[in-house]
């Protein structure tokens, strides 16, 4: 996986790219945390994300509860594949995907 990190004050847009899986996901997770002081709007865009495990899937509700004590958080250009596990797993209710 690949991150693409892009700073624009307080909005921060990561984009993900390839798979987010169980051996990517600790580094995304890493980089949410390490990212978020200061940030007030989070977007993660998935346009060029592939795949996404159970445990790549953990690490976007984590962020999402982080946000909601500081700001805003959305997923954007999800593909129909992880739209599928997102709907599958129930995620779908918890995020705010445009």
């Amino acid at each position: 996986m690949n991150i693409v990190k892009k700073q624009d004050g307080s909005r921060l847009t990561l984009a993900l790219e390839d798979r987010l899986d169980m051996t990517t996901a600790p580094e995304l997770e890493k980089e949410v945390s390490t990212s978020l002081p200061g940030v007030t709007e989070l977007v993660f865009d998935l346009k060029t994300l592939e795949y996404i495990s159970s445990a790549g899937l953990r690490v976007l509700p984590s962020a999402q509860k982080m946000m909601n004590k500081q700001g805003s958080m959305v997923i954007r250009n999800v593909n129909e594949n992880i739209m599928e596990v997102f709907d599958f797993t129930g995620v779908i209710d918890i995020l705010t995907i445009e």
